[in-house]
Parts: structure tokens; C-alpha cells; sequence
């Protein structure tokens, strides 16, 4: 197996190499100077055709060709030298892929560039009280104002990622109530800061409060803001959840958090356990044929080929390992994870910074799809597998 990318793109990785040599100095600033810094950081980036490579220079990217390769070199080096890479969230992960998808010419002047700035923070409204891996179950509703130049919205969204910072959201809402379940919804963009919208945080078990609920009272959005055809929603949201479960199923990071379970196994005395090491050794296994696995997308990807239902199989596959990671480390740290830290977010330096990771891992199995959700679409859409009956009958 060659694992080398080849002449040119190490070629390109001492041009990256130089230019982050030369562009990222953050040396000792403060806050608001550091931010100041990285924006400008960003742009100069982007300029030098590094970042935002997807997006159109009139939207302010860069508009490079479509070269896996040289990405995945950008982001090696990034992470070497520890630079800020794009803005993140919803909105580079979800909402600017869709718009450059599925969006209108005006949508995309309106948004990319803001998002991609950082002015524009997105939350998701997609899940609702008794509606959440089933999506087409929405029943938040969407009405025309009197003169058709408006949606009028009245439900309620729950577990949206960022929403206390969200300043838009992308979310889906019924239009069409006597239509079939998955037809009748549209995709709609709207600006939270408006009358009728009340946002409140979720404190999770973790004690942070990451999520919110919003509550929509004849609030307003223009029908310019509508992406793509009234009632036809749903099949607009697949470009979008296409997008979150590639970024939540990257195969980056995961490698680190194994090592670092290894670590926590040396901290606690087990790593002699034969039991343990056991343990250990099947789940690096598990890691080791996840990022194998990440390699042959990423070579399908450099070669223009459809890699099949593998790639439908990398976000359940993050999910089930993680959960693997978890339950050895509640294990191993034992009693330490009953101590209270201080305040969300301060586990200290001991087991007990294993909490968040142990808690989250039950989060993931729903995040981006529930799992039993990502089952029944590799085995339907990947592998040919009949439908339920049920679900046939429902539909």
C-alpha cells in the first residue's frame, strides 16, 4: 500500500509549509487583538488560495479546482502549526454547502460570505419535541402572510447546536399539512433576532449548556429566504445532513482520544490488566480499520471513484468506537467520575476529565442521525435491503 501523495503535493506542502511560517505569528496578544489577528490571518489565507477553496471568490472564497489532495495537505499543516483553519459550526459544515447546492444567486450573496467571516452563526432547526430522528414528523407550521411575500412561522425547535450564539437558523417547517409525510415541508432561512422568537439553553447532564430550544410566535422570513420548492424540504435537508454526518464521521482526532485512553489506563495502574489490555487492543483495532478505512475514501476521492456504502458507514462507525472508548474509561476511572467539578467545562487533570467524553458518547449515537436511523439507510440505499413492513405500510 502507497501512502505517499506524490511529488506535487509535497511540492504544495512546502509552499503551505512556508507560507504558515511567514503568515501565523500570533506570538503573546490579547483576546480581542488575537481575534483581530486570526481574521486577518483568514483572509490573507484565503487570498493565498488556502482557505474556503470551495467557495467562489464572489463569495469570498478562494475558488480553487477541486483537489482532495492538496485539502488534506492544508489541513496536515494546519494542524502542525497549529493555525485556525475555517470557520466552523453549522455554517460552514452545513449551511454553505447547501446554499452552494441548492441556493438561489441572492441567497448566496446574502449569507456565504458573512458565514464564512463569522458574522453569520447558524443553529439547526430540524429536531422537535417528539419529532427527532424522525424529521418528517415536523410539525412546526409555515404560513403564507396575506400578501405572499412572507412565511409565518408558530412551533417550537429543540437541541440546536450553538443557539445561544446563533444569529440565523436553517430549519424545516410544514407548508403543506394535508400532504403525504415527507412531502409538504420546506426549507427555510431566518433571522433570530426578531420579535416572536424566545431561545432558552438545555442544561445537559454534562452541566454545560451547549443546546437551546426556540419557541416561534408568528414569527417572520421572507419567501426569498425559501431554499429550494415550496413543499420540497425534506429532499433539500438530505443535502444538508449529506454534509454534518461527513464532518462528524471524519476519521481526524480519533487516534488521539485512543491514546489518550491508553494514557488514562497507565494513570490508573490497569494498563498490566491482561483484561484491559485485551480490551485496549480490540478497540485499536476498531481505530485502526476506521482511519484504513477514511484512507481508501480519501483514495476513491483523489481517484473521481464512487467508493459505494462505505461512506454512508464512517459516522456509525465514529459513534459505536467512541461508545466502546467510553465504556472503558467509565471503568477505569471507577469513583473519580462521582467528583463534582467546580463549574461545566472544569473536570481538572485527573480521571475525572474522562466525564464529558462518557456522557457525549450517548449524545453522538443521535447527533447527525440517530444510529438505528444510519442502519436502516446503509442497508436500504447501500446494500439493497428491503424496507420494513411497517415502514412500507407508513409511507
Amino acid at each position: 500500500m502507497d501512502l505517499s501523495y506524490g511529488d506535487d503535493a509535497e511540492n504544495f506542502r512546502g509552499e503551505v509549509r512556508a507560507f504558515l511560517k511567514e503568515a501565523w505569528q500570533p506570538g503573546e496578544r490579547r483576546k480581542a487583538e488575537l481575534k483581530a489577528f486570526i481574521a486577518d490571518f483568514r483572509r490573507c489565507a484565503t487570498d493565498r488560495g488556502v482557505l474556503y477553496r470551495s467557495v467562489p471568490r464572489a463569495y469570498g472564497g478562494s475558488q480553487q479546482p477541486v483537489d482532495v489532495i492538496r485539502a488534506q495537505v492544508i489541513r496536515e499543516e494546519f494542524q502542525r502549526a497549529r493555525a485556525p483553519m475555517e470557520v466552523g459550526g453549522n455554517g460552514m459544515n452545513m449551511t454553505v454547502p447547501t446554499l452552494l447546492e441548492k441556493g438561489t444567486e441572492e441567497q448566496k450573496d446574502l449569507f456565504i460570505r458573512k458565514t464564512i467571516e463569522g458574522e453569520y452563526i447558524w443553529g439547526q432547526g430540524y429536531s422537535e419535541p417528539g419529532a427527532g430522528s424522525d424529521l418528517a414528523s415536523v410539525r412546526t407550521k409555515g404560513e403564507l402572510s396575506a400578501d405572499g411575500t412572507k412565511w409565518i412561522i408558530n412551533g417550537q425547535k429543540i437541541w440546536t447546536s450553538q443557539g445561544m450564539a446563533s444569529t440565523h437558523m436553517f430549519m424545516l417547517v410544514r407548508t403543506e399539512p394535508d400532504a403525504s409525510k415527507h412531502d409538504g415541508i420546506t426549507y427555510l432561512l431566518i433571522d433570530l433576532d426578531q420579535p416572536g422568537i424566545t431561545r432558552r439553553p438545555i442544561r445537559q447532564m454534562t452541566g454545560e449548556g451547549g443546546f437551546c430550544e426556540f419557541f416561534f410566535d408568528n414569527a417572520e422570513t421572507p419567501v426569498s429566504w425559501q431554499v429550494g420548492e415550496r413543499g420540497q424540504g425534506w429532499y433539500v435537508s438530505r443535502t444538508t445532513l449529506k454534509h454534518e454526518r461527513a464532518s462528524i464521521g471524519s476519521a481526524d482526532g480519533l487516534g488521539n482520544q485512543f491514546a489518550k485512553l491508553v494514557e488514562l489506563a497507565r494513570e490508573t495502574g490497569r494498563n498490566a490488566d491482561p483484561v484491559v489490555r485485551d480490551h485496549l487492543a480490540r478497540i485499536e483495532g476498531f481505530v485502526m480499520a476506521h482511519r484504513y478505512t477514511s484512507f481508501r475514501l480519501f483514495s476513491c476521492a483523489a481517484a473521481g471513484e464512487d467508493p459505494g456504502p462505505v461512506s454512508l458507514m464512517m459516522k456509525l462507525a465514529l459513534t459505536e468506537i467512541g461508545h466502546e472508548m467510553a465504556l472503558l474509561a467509565q471503568e477505569l476511572a471507577g469513583d473519580a467520575l462521582l467528583r463534582e467539578p467546580a463549574r461545566a467545562g472544569t473536570r481538572g487533570r485527573g480521571p475525572e476529565k474522562w466525564l464529558d467524553q462518557i456522557m457525549g458518547s450517548l449524545g453522538n449515537s443521535i447527533a447527525g442521525g440517530a444510529s438505528n436511523i444510519q442502519r436502516n439507510i446503509i442497508a436500504e440505499r447501500g446494500l439493497g435491503l428491503p424496507r420494513d413492513l411497517a415502514m412500507q405500510a407508513e409511507r
